[in-house]
């Protein structure tokens, strides 16, 4: 199931997240929580938001997954790992490295392993104290 999802990461930074619908939970609880905005909740707000994610990106090539840690029992296991692409992405016409810090959950439904939660930050370095300080909120 990493794998299934580290290719669908490879469609996303190419602009389709149309894969991501086979591997999500179809669940009223499965979340997601991205580089660019709060947290989507429930299987339909989970794709519209991957869909938004995915257009932010064009051309990406998939670099390396660097895995921290995995934790797993019967029917749930996580997954936390840096993962790196390069893309273009917003209305840049460069090609830009990215690193995200992604933990990714997954259970057991009907059988077959499904991805319940899964958030993904630019926060791959350290950062000052500063940094979690919300300016103009």
């Amino acid at each position: 199931m990493v794998q299934r999802c580290h290719t669908a990461l490879g469609e996303i930074v190419r602009g389709n997240a149309e894969p991501w619908a086979d591997l999500f939970s179809h669940g009223g609880d499965v979340t997601l929580g991205n580089p660019f905005g709060p947290f989507a909740v429930g299987f339909v707000d989970v794709m519209s938001t991957a869909r938004k994610a995915a257009e932010r990106y064009r051309d990406g090539e998939l670099i390396g997954f660097d895995r921290v840690a995995t934790y797993e029992v019967a029917e749930l296991a996580c997954v936390v790992e840096t993962e790196r692409f390069r893309a273009r992405v917003g209305d840049s016409t460069e090609m830009s490295p990215v690193s995200l810090r992604v933990t990714s959950l997954y259970r057991v439904e009907s059988g077959d392993w499904k991805l319940v939660h899964r958030h993904a930050d630019p926060i791959t370095t350290p950062r000052p104290a500063g940094s979690v300080v919300n300016a103009g909120s």
